[in-house]
Formats: structure tokens, C-alpha cells, sequence
């Protein structure tokens, strides 16, 4: 039997991928994260299914229900919230699975900054003026960040920059990117993408703390920080450029 880590999206039911429910409705045993996985979403799962909240449980404890269920003959969905590859802990969990032996697999989902651009409907790489993406959070009480990935030394190169976890420390991330991008670089913070409660603010690295604390936004955000946010006049992309060579 196997483990389906499954990325559950960024928030509404309907954006898991189609591959994903279909794992979920066939796993007679789902573990979730509580907090961030909708009611409707654990609807795909099987009647009688066993649905374990893992929002209290420590990785051991996590890792024991998944080898107790393989071991059981069962399938076990694995929900992440948003895409497996962002901030989701699959690499310790996959680490304890290797180590009792017990295989899975990984299917990706719609990562939260996807869904707060969508939102946006912004497009985060505009020609000429930002071709690159930097994923990244905040320097927290939490795990701490590798030299060289602290945010005065990634906003030196000026790209665009979505950040994860970090709306409760936005005055300490503008401290750090105002000397590289300046006080009126623009900003967008989307809170509770595709979720009912969803909102946002734009603004720039001068007013975006003020904005945050006004708004009471705690949890759930993203936070955008780059001048594509603000681009009207540019180039179109040289894809579709009638000078680009046909074959």
C-alpha cells in the first residue's frame, strides 16, 4: 500500500486537481491539516474513510499513523496545504517513510502564491521589467534560515518577491527590503486566497504595515513586493513578437 502526499490547494475545495480527489476518494485513511483544509474538500473522501486532524500531532506521531495504515493494508492520503514542494514538511515526513520502509508518492497542487496572483490577477513575470521569482518567508522564532536567505540579501537583486509566513512580522520585512527597493516600490498582501474570507490590500513598503495591522490580518497571506505589481506600459513578450522567426 502506499502514501499519496496530495497538495489540497490553497484553500477552496475546487482547487484541488483532478488526480488528487481522485487519491482521495479511493484512501480509506486521510490525515489533514485542520486548520487549513476546508470541510467540502474532505468530502471526496470514501464513506467510513478515517480522518486524522494533524494540526496537534508532532512529525513522529504523523509518521506512526501513516506506517499504521500502510501496514494495515490501507492507502493513505497525505493532504498538504497548497503544492508539497512549499513549506509543507514532506521532507521530514518522506525521511521517517524511507526509514520504515514504506513507499509513496507525491502529487503537486495549486501553491498559494498561484492562487494570490490569480486573485490579483496579476501576472508576476512581466517582460522587461521582472523575469524572476523569489519564493521565500520572514526569519521567524522558527526554524532559522540559511546564511545568505535573509531578505536584505535576496532583495538585492531587485526580482519580484512572494513571500510565505511572514504577514505577522511585515514591519521587520519591510525594515529589511526598503534599502534595496525604496519606500514607494509596490506591495500586495492577498490573505485567504479562494477562501471566503479572502482580501486584499495593496499599498507600497511605506504604508503596507499600517495597511496589515488595520486590517487585522494575521494568518493565511501572501505578500508580493516588486514594481511588476505596478506595470502598465511594457513590451509584449517576444513569443509572440511578429519579428520572432516562425518555423
Amino acid at each position: 500500500m502506499t502514501v499519496h502526499f496530495i497538495g489540497a490547494g490553497p484553500g477552496a475545495a475546487d482547487l484541488i486537481t483532478v488526480r488528487g480527489q481522485q487519491l482521495l476518494a479511493r484512501c480509506q485513511v486521510c490525515l489533514y491539516p485542520g486548520s487549513l483544509t476546508p470541510v467540502d474538500l474532505l468530502a471526496h473522501c470514501p464513506p467510513g474513510a478515517r480522518l486524522v486532524d494533524t494540526a496537534d500531532l508532532t512529525l513522529d506521531e504523523i509518521a506512526g499513523e501513516l506506517v499504521a495504515a500502510h501496514e494495515a493494508g490501507q492507502d493513505v492520503a497525505r493532504l498538504c496545504s497548497g503544492d508539497p514542494a512549499v513549506y509543507s514538511a514532506v521532507a521530514e515526513q518522506a525521511r521517517r517513510l524511507d526509514a520504515a520502509g514504506v513507499p509513496y508518492d507525491v502529487t503537486p497542487g495549486v501553491p498559494a502564491f498561484a492562487a494570490a496572483a490569480a486573485v490579483l490577477k496579476q501576472e508576476l513575470t512581466v517582460p522587461t521589467v521582472g523575469q524572476s521569482l523569489v519564493l521565500t518567508r520572514a526569519q521567524a522564532r522558527s526554524t532559522s534560515m540559511p546564511d545568505g536567505e535573509d531578505l536584505a540579501t535576496l532583495g538585492a537583486s531587485g526580482a519580484t518577491l512572494a513571500l510565505h509566513l511572514a504577514v505577522n512580522r511585515i514591519e521587520q520585512v519591510v525594515a529589511e527590503l526598503v534599502p534595496n527597493y525604496g519606500e514607494d516600490c509596490p506591495v500586495a498582501v492577498v490573505a485567504e486566497a479562494s477562501q471566503p474570507g479572502e482580501r486584499v490590500l495593496r499599498g507600497t513598503l511605506g504604508d503596507i504595515a499600517a495597511q496589515v495591522r488595520e486590517a487585522g490580518i494575521t494568518r493565511a497571506a501572501m505578500i508580493f513586493v516588486g514594481t511588476v505589481l505596478a506595470a502598465a506600459e511594457h513590451p509584449d513578450s517576444f513569443l509572440y513578437s511578429p519579428a520572432r522567426p516562425r518555423s
